[in-house]
């Protein structure tokens, strides 16, 4: 019987993005985005339930769009780059969900030198060929961590009640996968 090949997909960046979601205030959510991240996948064949992935995110690359904030994201409070300076996400199970390409992919998350394992929901979009025959595969991930499982501590109580920023993190992907010739 012939062994199925491993294949390795790289993320393209360009039509790739990593981002998050905090309530603050109580009263509204505000966002922020990783702008350099990277990734070492592979697949026996094309099956994405046999993927090796290990990610890896540029802690200091963290936009929300408003310096004060991104200046205090990359402070002791919050990622800390200099003494760690990258997130890393390891998958280790996949379990199909609806057979409909709805998954579960669970790993562990590094974050502040921290790891834990989380879950991430997962909706396969596809493979389909670009213009300039690439063959790329398509993901939508969503997840819900607590950061405080990982030391991001910080908050301001408020005036009228009630915290700054909330515990739960929601964290928004759109990945796309080219296959490495």
């Amino acid at each position: 019987m012939e062994q199925a090949q491993k294949e390795k997909w790289v993320i393209d960046s360009t039509h790739s993005e990593i981002g998050f979601k905090i309530r603050h205030l109580m009263i509204t959510n505000v966002k922020g985005y990783f702008k350099e991240f990277d990734a070492s996948i592979y697949t026996t064949g094309d099956d994405f339930m046999s993927a090796e992935i290990d990610c890896w995110i540029n802690a200091s690359s963290v936009d929300t769009g408003n310096a004060d904030r991104d200046k205090h994201l990359k402070g002791p409070d919050f990622f800390d780059p200099e003494q760690f300076p990258q997130i890393n996400f390891v998958a280790n199970t996949y379990e199909n969900v609806d057979g409909d390409g709805s998954y579960e992919l669970w790993g562990d998350l590094t974050i502040k030198g921290i790891s834990k394992k989380i879950k991430l929901d997962v909706e396969f979009g596809g493979v389909m060929k670009d213009p300039w025959g690439n063959e790329k595969a398509g993901f939508s991930i969503n997840g819900k961590i607590n950061r405080k499982d990982w030391g991001l501590n910080w908050n301001a109580a408020l005036e009228a009640g009630g915290v700054m920023l909330s515990d739960d993190v929601h964290i928004s992907c759109e990945i796309q996968l080219i296959r490495s010739a």
